[in-house]
């Protein structure tokens, strides 16, 4: 799933246990696909700052996303989830699954196929497990006008065997699926039939206050359970570990912030035994929340990541935390702001942070609270932001390591980290041109472009997803084209040597 609330964020001393990442052989040359589109102009891999998408590929290289098709979006079509990669796209998109047995795959909508449909997350399992079905979720329109916003209802789906379920809501309109993990087990978010006027998914996402409350679940055997909230009416669940353990954000109470406009929102790690923890902040009112920007990360040791803001609730930084510890400060460059995007099972961290400047990034404000049509856009190659450079933190390191750029360039951002320290991401040069990135063995950053055959048929603008195989996904550019967001490719890269 896909929210339009969000606005995209452009959007060593080290301790030789745990900390250091295996070594591996840099790669030299990929095989590049290109994942076409459905016959519309665009197709995409969701970012991971969006959606709680943490395995759009899978361990196996199998890769999710949509794909738009030739048909024009409806007047009620769901603008959380039409549109393309930031809903600017006039037509259908569909969920896809690529993988180098089939190729690509439409796996189709709930109902007419004039529904939108997304795939966010792949069951990632063994690579000894080649023999069972792929799992994969996300959301899908099912053609039903929710009577709140006079636009069709999404539900949270779950496809497998070749079949689509509907895994139903909480007693309201809407749900949508966000991750999976190795047991089947599913989370996102589900409105039951309470009324409330702060709503995540109606007022903030909607803007109606008179939807009802929009709550985290957990799916499991073909039963979806409320996880609870940290206090205030509402609560939304983006990842979830190989333990069952689940990571996502709360209000805390109901009154509204000033400075945010929703009140007071906190990242928390729910699990069977101790339930829903507050994760806390970094001083400010808010953190980790994808409605806010902040959403990171979560990995199999239960630690999080993502972003929170300080005392001031203007600037924010990445963060870190473990249970039976406070949320720890990763700091910034030198600069004012930064983020969290990904960690691995190592506790190596990855995201963006200012050099210099004073927040790259938009930062929510009361007047921020916009409709979806009203996002800008997430083309991290936005004009007049201060220099931020992609990062990296591990256990004992005291400051953030600067990823740099490519060449000359004067933003970049980690997008996503494998088991071995591999780092993929994008960097963005002066006259705002994006090129996919890939990180590894203590740099150079190195331009993936440079590593594909001459005269591809794309080029690379933005790398989301890397799997332990070295396989990439991301989003690239065919001739012609010059914004991913409106007529970008999918594609995927397979190590060649």
């Amino acid at each position: 799933m896909k929210s339009r609330a969000l606005m995209y964020i452009v959007s060593i001393s080290v301790l030789a246990v745990l900390a250091v990442p295996l070594e591996v052989a840099a790669q030299s040359s990929y095989q590049l696909i290109d994942l076409g589109t459905f016959g519309g102009p665009a197709s995409f891999i969701n970012p991971p700052q969006q959606s709680g998408s943490t395995n759009p590929m899978s361990l196996l290289g199998t890769t999710v996303g949509g794909s738009t098709t030739s048909t024009p979006t409806p007047s009620t079509s769901n603008f959380f989830l039409c549109g393309g990669i930031e809903g600017i796209v006039p037509n259908v998109n569909h969920a896809f699954k690529w993988d180098d047995e089939n190729g690509v795959t439409d796996l189709g909508s709930l109902g007419s196929s004039d529904n939108c449909s997304l795939a966010t997350s792949i069951r990632s399992k063994p690579a000894a497990a080649v023999n069972i079905s792929d799992e994969i979720v996300g959301s899908s329109e099912n053609g039903v006008i929710d009577p709140v916003l006079g636009v069709n209802e999404i539900r949270a789906i779950l496809w497998k065997d070749g079949q689509i379920a509907d895994l139903g809501t909480l007693g309201g309109n809407v749900s949508a699926g966000s991750g999976i993990n190795n047991r089947g087990q599913i989370v996102g978010f589900a409105v039951n039939d309470v009324p409330d006027p702060i709503s995540f998914y109606y007022d903030v996402i909607g803007q109606s206050t008179n939807g009802t409350q929009t709550r985290a679940f957990l799916w499991q055997n073909g039963t979806m359970t409320d996880l609870g909230t940290l206090g205030g009416p509402d609560a939304w669940a983006d990842f979830i570990n190989d333990h069952g353990q689940v990571s996502g954000f709360s209000y805390t109470g109901a009154l509204p912030n000033p400075m945010t406009g929703v009140p007071a929102t906190h990242p928390f790690l729910w699990d069977s035994v101790d339930g829903m923890i507050d994760l806390g902040t970094l001083g400010g009112s808010s953190a980790g929340s994808e409605i806010l920007n902040m959403a990171g990360a979560l990995n199999n040791r239960g630690h999080v990541v993502g972003a929170s803001y300080l005392s001031d609730d203007q600037t924010y930084h990445p963060f870190f935390w473990k249970k039976n510890a406070k949320m720890y400060d990763l700091g910034t460059l030198g600069g004012s702001c930064g983020a969290a995007f990904a960690v691995n099972d190592a506790d190596v961290v990855v995201g963006r942070a200012d050099v210099s400047g004073s927040c790259s990034g938009l930062t929510p404000t009361s007047a921020g609270r916009l409709a979806a049509r009203n996002r800008p856009p997430a083309n991290i190659a936005e004009q007049g932001q201060p220099i931020t450079h992609a990062f990296l933190w591990q256990p004992g390191m005291t400051t953030l390591q600067d990823l740099g750029t490519i060449g000359k360039g004067v933003y970049s951002q980690g997008n996503a980290i494998n088991s071995s320290g591999q780092v993929v991401g994008a960097s963005v040069d002066p006259g705002g041109i994006s090129r996919a990135f890939l990180w590894e063995n203590g740099g150079p950053m190195v331009d993936l472009n440079t590593l594909i055959p001459p005269n591809s048929a794309l080029k690379l603008r933005t790398a989301l997803a890397i799997n332990d195989r070295g396989e990439i996904a991301g989003i690239g550019v065919p001739t012609g084209c010059l914004n991913f967001e409106e007529c970008g490719h999918a594609f995927v890269l397979i190590p060649t040597q």
